[in-house]
Formats: structure tokens, C-alpha cells, sequence
């Protein structure tokens, strides 16, 4: 008699690992606890054999199943799965089910900031020699990719992912950063953390371990990393390791060193990408790449849209688009990516009313001429003079700021707003996608 299975949720996740537990000759039940469910789906599910039912999660999908496959919006504490370990049922993640019914090697990111833009530049370079799409927390659940002729899953792991995993065991695991987020689903910082470090540990430990060498736990964590061969990035102290030196990235395996491509050459701008430059690199590397295919692969990726992303270059002057930074931190990131150049910075939209003083100490060093447009024009104007900053413009409509920027001839226009949209567009991508259009039809 085939083994019960219950999948949680009836997310992408959860139908993809359904499906495939169908095709592995499992009894599969689907249990999702919202009433409002696509009916369409249901009937695809239930045609394949799988047994689904919604608004409930009841005892009789629960009893006999000999495991359960979890989505990842359901936190520990909810009365469903503490039921279910009451019952003293294992729970595991979608990619744990992925991992266990396939032989496509995984390679895990993981980390709070970062993680996507590394995802996706890691399987952009591998692809030029491999296949290697990108799964997991982005794109396509790696339950839907099990049985596919590919080279390497490229799989965006959460802490949530992570946690609910026992026997996942990739190939590299990387670990972008990490700082204080999702205390809450965790139950406390240390929850968060170890959940994380469960895919670089004990039995779970990869072949090849990648960590940020500039994040101080993570590399006090690498000493723990025994079981893998360690490479760090962002430093020269180490004997595997990837770094910046003489305005090239660098890599470096048993202390012999390669140069791998020149910063100017990087379609990604500021330390943060760099970052997920190098950790692309070492990926590559330990796929057995040649350098000057993963220097090709670097040059042509695009950044995700709204990121930092690189628009165009005008009469001497690069233009920038980062609307994703809705808050002052994510603009402090933007901000903090330029150096010893002019930059004219178009700020605000709708407040959030959070703290301004690190944005304002970080435009003091890095900015020359602020553009202030939408509803926060006066706190913002009003704090950057109460910290030191006075070359202020302010202007009513995104498109009078960038050809009030352009008529300054700074070396670089940025868009980094550190407010929500609303006030004047209908989204970030929105009012993206508005500056981009403007500054390309110039």
C-alpha cells in the first residue's frame, strides 16, 4: 500500500510537491485552510489523483500520513503544525521533498539582503556552460524541476526553507549576509541564525561552503564548517577565497590566484553587488568555468529592474533607476555605492515617517545635489539642513528633476526615492519604469 503524504498549502510550492509526489507513487492529500481557492486548480489536482480539501486543515488529512510537506507562509507556531507534531508526524519543506526525489545537484543561497540578485547571477553564468535554472524562494519550485535534464538547481533558500529541512544537502551552499529579520516566525535571532546554518552543518554540510568574509558572524561561523571546503569572499586572508584588488575582482583556490574581471566591467555598481559578484564567481569556479566565459556571463547580466539598474549612459552622465528603495535604509545601500564622483540623488514620494539621520550622514559623503519631489519634500528638506546638507532642489514631477539633474552634468543620476509611491505613481515599478522611459527618450 502506497505511503500518505500530506502537503500544506495550496501555493506553488505546495502543488508542485503534490504533483510530484503523485509521480513518486505516494497516497497524496493537499489541505489548504483558506476558503478562497482557484477551483480550477482543484480540479487539475483531483483529476491527477490527488485528494484536496479547503477552508480546514481536518484530523482525517492528517491521520496515517507518514510525512508532511510544509509551505513556507506557515509559521512553527500555528495551531496546524503544532498539531501535527503533536502527533509526532515529521514536517519537511518542499525543497527537502525536491531534494530526496531527484539527483540534480542543488546549489543553496541563503542570506537576509541579496540573495536574489546572487541567485540570479549565478545561474545566468553557469548557464553559459550548464543548466542551471533558477528555483526555490524565486522562480520555480525545484519540486516541478526533479525529473528535468539539468546540470544544477539554483536554489534560493529562506529561512523558512531551511529550517524545515533534515536531509538537503547541496553541492555549494552560500551564505550572502545576514542581520536581524523574521525574529517573529522564528521565536528570536538565534532561531533565525541556526535555522540558516542547518544546510552548512553535521550531516547536511555541503561539498563547498561560500560565506561573506566582511559579515563578522558568518565568519566566525565559517570555523565551524569542518565537513566543507571553506571559501570566503571580500577578503585576501584566506587561502580560497574571492576579493577586490587593484580594481579587479580576484579568486583565488589553495592560495593560486586568478584574475577574473576588471570592476569597470561590472554591469552591477556599489560594494553590496560586488559582493554578490564574487560569490557568483567562486560558484562558477567550483563548476570548473573558465574564467573568461564567467567574465563574458558577468558583463552581459542585467540587474533585477528597480534594483540599482543601470538605464543608460548620456552625454557623460549614467542614470540609475533603484525605485525598490522604499525606505531610507534601502537608499543609505545605493547611496553608500558611490564614491569620489558627482551624483545628483531624486528623493521622496510618500513618508513612512521613519528616522533620516544615517541617509542624511551618508548623502553629507556621497551626494553633491539632492531633487526633492512628492508629499515628504519638507521633512525631508527640513532634516537634511538640520544635518549639515543644504544643495537642495525641489521640483513637482519626476520628469522637471531628472532635466533639472541633467542641466548640472553630474557624472551619475540617481533615483533612489527611500519613500513609498503612492502619492504620485500607482507602484515602485511604476514610478520606475516612468524615470526609465523618460531618461530613454532623451
Amino acid at each position: 500500500m502506497a505511503e500518505k503524504v500530506l502537503i500544506l498549502g495550496l501555493s506553488k510550492s505546495g502543488i508542485a510537491a503534490a504533483k510530484l509526489g503523485i509521480k513518486r507513487g505516494y497516497e497524496v492529500y493537499l489541505s489548504e485552510g483558506k476558503s478562497e481557492v482557484n477551483q480550477e486548480q482543484i480540479q487539475e489536482l483531483e483529476k491527477l489523483g490527488i485528494k484536496v480539501e479547503y477552508g480546514k486543515h481536518s484530523d482525517n488529512f492528517i491521520e496515517n500520513s507518514a510525512f508532511v510537506v510544509t509551505s513556507p507562509g506557515i509559521p512553527p507556531k500555528s495551531e496546524i503544525f503544532q498539531k501535527i507534531l503533536s502527533k509526532n508526524i515529521p514536517i519537511i519543506s518542499e525543497v527537502e521533498f525536491a531534494y530526496q526525489n531527484t539527483d540534480i545537484p542543488f546549489i543553496a543561497i541563503t542570506g537576509t539582503n541579496g540573495k536574489t540578485t546572487t541567485t540570479s547571477l549565478v545561474s545566468h553564468i553557469l548557464n553559459a556552460d550548464f543548466s542551471a535554472p533558477v528555483c526555490g524562494n524565486i522562480g520555480i519550485p525545484p519540486s516541478g524541476l526533479t525529473d528535468d535534464e539539468l546540470d544544477f538547481l539554483v536554489c534560493e533558500i529562506s529561512s523558512f526553507q531551511a529550517q524545515m529541512t533534515d536531509s538537503f544537502k547541496p553541492f555549494i551552499s552560500c551564505w550572502t549576509n545576514f542581520t536581524p529579520d523574521h525574529i517573529d516566525w522564528h521565536g528570536g535571532l538565534d532561531n533565525y541564525f541556526n535555522a540558516k546554518a542547518k544546510i552548512f552543518l553535521e550531516k547536511q554540510a555541503p561539498h563547498y561552503a561560500i560565506l561573506n568574509a566582511k559579515d563578522e558572524k558568518l565568519l566566525e561561523f565559517a570555523k565551524k564548517c569542518k565537513k566543507s571546503k571553506v571559501f570566503l569572499f571580500d577578503t585576501e586572508d584566506y587561502p580560497n577565497a574571492c576579493y577586490i584588488k587593484n580594481e579587479a575582482i580576484w579568486f583565488k583556490e589553495d592560495n593560486i590566484e586568478e584574475k577574473i574581471i576588471e570592476l569597470k566591467l561590472c554591469p552591477l555598481v556599489g560594494n553590496h553587488n560586488y559582493q554578490n559578484i564574487m560569490c557568483g564567481i567562486i560558484c562558477a569556479k567550483l563548476c570548473g568555468m573558465e574564467n573568461e566565459t564567467i567574465a563574458e556571463q558577468i558583463i552581459s547580466f542585467k540587474a533585477p529592474e528597480h534594483r540599482l539598474e543601470k538605464v543608460r549612459e548620456l552625454d557623460g552622465i549614467t542614470f540609475y533607476n533603484d525605485s525598490k528603495a522604499t525606505n531610507p535604509e534601502a537608499s543609505i545601500v545605493a547611496i553608500d555605492s558611490f564614491n569620489n564622483v558627482d551624483v545628483a540623488l531624486i528623493l521622496g514620494g510618500r513618508d513612512k515617517n521613519t528616522d533620516l539621520t544615517q541617509m542624511c550622514k551618508s548623502i553629507n559623503k556621497h551626494i553633491k545635489t539632492v531633487f526633492l519631489i512628492g508629499e515628504a519634500t519638507e521633512r525631508f528638506e527640513e532634516n537634511l539642513i538640520k544635518n549639515g546638507f543644504n544643495n537642495i532642489i525641489k521640483e513637482s514631477t519626476m520628469e522637471k528633476a531628472i532635466d533639472s539633474a541633467i542641466e548640472l552634468k553630474p557624472d551619475i543620476v540617481l533615483l533612489s526615492p527611500a519613500c513609498a509611491s503612492f502619492d504620485m505613481f500607482k507602484s515602485y515599478e511604476h514610478r520606475g519604469d516612468v524615470f526609465k522611459e523618460y531618461v530613454l527618450s532623451k
